[in-house]
């Protein structure tokens, strides 16, 4: 038996909020580049790209809106789902439209690109970020980096142990070849092995995570035992499956 509903009863409600949501800052309108690019990335973390939700940035490209159509066919293709773009002249935004995405204003104060030195300069102390307590200096083809990892950064090693020391914010990702160790609260994504290294892992001191990969083998935040949520945990593969457990 169904319920009747008054007419007049409100059928939805408008609510802001802030969603984790991944940018793709393009340098490059070619969509053939582009493809070749994404191919690499899908073979080290196939895990991450399916049916990812991205805002394609198109502020540092000439003339975007006539390729546009054509980026968004690739990133498709490569399971990631364009939903908006970013930046861009009164064209991007009708192109945008007529394509079914939204658009969004360029972005005046963006956080500074991802660089791969194996050591990162000292960032000024986050609020919420957590005594250091990782070895001063990185491993052999690994990084460390100091400070608050922001939503949208992608933050990288790819041939060694990453180290966060400091927040890693939802929406925030990180990549690394060997094993990620956040000496912090983990709210973001981590992928580690993203090489095919079985034996690494991830380490995290406050676990939060949207999404957790070692050698493409993924959980996602609702496949997490709610136990270990806000726990100091060690992220390992196992027999084919991630074994989360506690960091004693």
């Amino acid at each position: 038996m169904s319920l009747k509903r008054d007419p007049a009863e409100s059928a939805f409600t408008f609510k802001g909020g802030m969603l984790p949501m991944t940018v793709m800052e393009l340098t490059s309108g070619d969509p053939e580049r582009i493809r070749a690019q994404l191919a690499g990335k899908v073979s080290q973390a196939p895990a991450f790209f399916q049916h990812t939700p991205v805002v394609l940035s198109v502020e540092h490209i000439d003339e975007p809106h006539l390729a546009l159509e054509r980026i968004c066919a690739v990133c498709r293709s490569h399971k990631l789902l364009p939903v908006a773009v970013r930046g861009g002249p009164d064209p991007v935004k009708q192109s945008a439209w007529a394509l079914g995405l939204g658009w969004f204003p360029p972005q005046e104060l963006r956080p500074r690109s991802v660089e791969t030195n194996p050591v990162e300069k000292p960032a000024e102390a986050s609020a919420d970020a957590e005594p250091a307590m990782a070895a001063s200096s990185a491993p052999i083809g690994g990084r460390i980096y100091r400070g608050t990892v922001r939503s949208g950064q992608q933050i990288s090693a790819p041939d060694g142990d990453l180290i966060v020391i400091g927040a890693v914010n939802p929406g925030a990702e990180m990549l690394a070849g060997g094993s990620i160790h956040v000496y912090g609260p983990l709210r973001g994504r981590a992928l580690a092995g993203i090489h095919g290294d079985r034996d690494a892992g991830i380490f995290c001191h406050d676990l939060h995570a949207e999404l957790l990969s070692v050698a493409g083998t993924y959980k996602r935040m609702e496949d997490i035992d709610p136990r270990m949520m806000g726990s100091a945990v060690q992220v390992q593969l196992m027999e084919d499956q991630l074994k989360i457990s506690a960091l004693t």
